[in-house]
């Protein structure tokens, strides 16, 4: 019986390399997926899995058969230089049982974050960010030839699905490579910021600050002025949530403008955001004068990772919050005029904790 991911998989157009480093053999041979003819209609996805502990919630994931998961960043929790650890980190992760599952049946694609790109909160200056993106593209198994594998930047990519009238963009940024540092309060002041959810950081102007750099923004342009019907551009970190504090790209509000003044600018339809980062599932949206139209950030993390402060978010979608281990799923209904979109998150045993429905034409101009 042919299923729909196993349709998905015979129609790949994109084989993949299975020259792993010898440390990482143990990852997978499953074919990564970048450009297929057949349309998505069910995407998963989820961020923030700590290798160490049991990941039971991979049983829902796959009973689901995802056309395609995306994976966020903090895949594993490596949060070191030397990278002998990081590469056995990766092993570990490998050997699990349901991410083995996942990886043999469903196309997967993925971005980092600062715990497997190498240290908490690390950004362009983290000394073996060059050893870290070698492991990484590895371990996900990133042809040879891949333009992933650049010189002189990090690791955003775009893949294309299905096509025109279901045709699926998902545009995978890489926030660490190039973000320049992030500014601190004194450790007094974070720990009374702490007592309300706020994190250490404050947000910075100052010239020359970025979350993506200059030749990931000339890529991006040209990424939104490809033709889509629907655009996932997928952040390993919050892009509508005010999050005070914690990274985030309130952080950067001079490249928060620039990423909508960019949407407005290109004509881009059908964007949709999907985060990781926070270890809580939330839906974001704004909708106001400074948006070509309703921005949503549907955000889903951990798989593993919960947090016990839950921070403040004047965007927030009423009811569209859960702290516990959770999944994201982006489910669209191409067999209608205007295509029907549902974001839901679902909890380690596979029940809903919330949803929010649009149509596609939501997402579009006004």
């Amino acid at each position: 019986m042919i299923t729909r991911r196993t349709s998905m998989k015979l129609m790949a157009a994109t084989a993949v390399t299975t020259a792993m480093a010898p440390n990482l053999l143990a990852a997978s041979t499953k074919k990564s997926t970048t450009e297929t003819g057949a349309s998505v209609s069910r995407i998963l996805f989820g961020s923030c899995a700590n290798q160490d502990k049991a990941q039971p919630i991979w049983a829902p994931i796959n009973a689901l058969e995802p056309d395609l998961f995306v994976f966020l960043g903090d895949n594993i929790y490596g949060d070191t230089r030397d990278m002998s650890v990081l590469a056995a980190k990766y092993q570990k992760f490998a050997a699990v049982e349901g991410f083995k599952t996942l990886r043999d049946n469903t196309p997967v694609i993925a971005t980092w974050d600062d715990h497997d790109y190498g240290e908490n909160d690390a950004g362009v200056e983290y000394p073996e960010k060059e050893k870290s993106k070698e492991l990484f593209l590895n371990f996900w198994n990133e042809p040879k030839g891949s333009a992933r594998r650049r010189d002189d930047d990090g690791i955003y990519t775009s893949y294309t699905y299905g096509e025109a009238g279901q045709r699926t963009q998902v545009i995978l940024l890489d926030l660490r490579w190039n973000r320049t540092p992030l500014t601190h309060v004194s450790q007094a002041a974070a720990k009374r910021r702490d007592q309300m959810g706020f994190g250490p950081y404050l947000p910075t102007r100052a010239e020359g600050a970025t979350m993506l750099g200059e030749k990931q923004w000339a890529w991006l342009e040209g990424e939104l002025r490809k033709p889509a019907d629907l655009r996932i551009i997928g952040s390993s970190l919050q892009f509508i949530s005010t999050f005070p504090g914690w990274e985030a790209w309130s952080l950067f509000p001079t490249e928060r403008k620039r990423m909508i003044d960019l949407i407005r600018k290109t004509n881009a339809q059908g964007v949709l955001f999907i985060s990781g980062d926070t270890h809580w599932a939330e839906i974001s949206r704004q909708d106001d004068q400074h948006t070509p139209y309703p921005v949503y950030d549907f955000t889903s993390s951990g798989l593993t990772e919960t947090w016990h402060n839950i921070s403040p978010n004047a965007y927030r979608l009423p009811g569209c919050m859960f702290t516990k281990a959770n999944f994201g799923i982006i489910e669209v209904d191409w067999n209608v005029p205007d295509p029907h979109i549902v974001l839901q998150a679902r909890e380690v045993t596979g029940n809903p904790v919330f949803e929010k429905s649009l149509l596609l034409s939501h997402l579009s101009s006004r």
